[in-house]
């Protein structure tokens, strides 16, 4: 009788890593398909805001391209849309200027004053709201103060007062009239929320085992909040920054509309609502429309993007 002679085969055995915050978050966002299509209409805004600046720098130094005031058309003036060129695709306004080119110029400018607004509220909102949360005592009293103060004023009072405030003051050779200042503006008083989510997640996370093992063995304050504390908070910083974007966005429509905005002949979707106000009264309806159209379809793209970011990035939420 032969003797079956057992053979052994290496098993593969499948390493399996853990996939890294960041790289859970990524995942989430790539298979969620309605935030890739609202991604790529928030692309699509950047495209276009990117063409208004390269067409604002040909412009400036060209006299083959005409900048946008010298565009008017008199003979062509309040047009109803057509298909017979592009520039008569959305019609004309009172002044024979073009309505697309408008609206794709007033991207630039409302896709401008969001990005520079929260590049100066979500740092400073995450700086003070950290501060706040780990030092605690006299630090976190003052911080609180200053936040309640502004959020007991009315949002639009408190932006059209700080507007008036900035008329005549030119710092560093900017403007504080024109667009400088409503970036200024805005950014001043949009840090309230990221502040406080900020120091409430602060304020768990200096609790927690890893901190309170670095102040044992005295590692500095500040090292503790660069290393430790900032990283697990950033992404409220990302979320906020997506979400406070619309709220910029909307805030400018909102000055523009008041003649407090951008100045007077920058395209803004704010400027074109102010103008075409009464343009319903007679029939004139297609520049309300696409400057209305224009913001609501940016920003109900920001704000389902926003949800689908806050949802991939938030750690309570990770397993839901």
């Amino acid at each position: 009788m032969s003797q079956a002679q057992a053979t052994t085969q290496p098993i593969d055995v499948e390493r399996r890593t853990g996939r890294s915050f960041w790289a859970d978050a990524r995942r989430r966002i790539l298979r969620d398909k309605a935030a890739m299509i609202c991604l790529a209409v928030i692309a699509l805004y950047v495209l276009i805001a990117l063409g208004g600046v390269a067409y604002d720098v040909v412009a400036g130094g060209s006299d083959a391209v005409p900048a946008f005031a010298d565009t008017n058309d008199y003979d062509n003036a309040n047009r109803d849309p057509s298909l017979e060129a592009p520039k008569y695709w959305l019609g004309t306004d009172w002044a024979g200027k073009s309505i697309l080119f408008k609206v794709l110029l007033g991207a630039k400018t409302s896709l401008t004053v969001g990005f520079m607004a929260n590049i100066i509220a979500v740092p400073l909102g995450m700086i003070l709201g950290a501060l706040a949360g780990y030092y605690g005592k006299w630090i976190d009293s003052v911080i609180v103060w200053v936040f309640s103060t502004l959020a007991s004023i009315p949002g639009i009072i408190l932006l059209i007062s700080m507007r008036y405030a900035f008329k005549g003051i030119t710092i560093l050779g900017l403007d504080l009239t024109g667009i400088h200042g409503l970036y200024i503006v805005l950014g001043v008083i949009s840090w309230i929320g990221t502040c406080r989510l900020v120091r409430a997640e602060t304020m768990k996370i200096r609790e927690l085992d890893y901190v309170l093992a670095g102040q044992a063995i005295g590692t500095p304050g500040f090292i503790i909040l660069l290393r430790h504390v900032i990283p697990n908070v950033l992404h409220l910083g990302i979320i906020n920054f997506s979400l406070g974007f619309v709220g910029a966005i909307k805030a400018e429509v909102i000055l523009s509309y008041l003649g407090l905005g951008v100045a007077v002949g920058t395209p803004s979707w704010g400027s074109m609502i102010n103008s075409a106000r009464m343009d319903l009264v007679v029939g004139r309806w297609w520049e309300l429309t696409a400057a209305v159209g224009a913001m609501f379809l940016l920003v109900l793209a920001m704000n389902i993007f926003g949800d689908r970011l806050r949802d991939a990035l938030d750690p309570k939420l990770r397993n839901v």
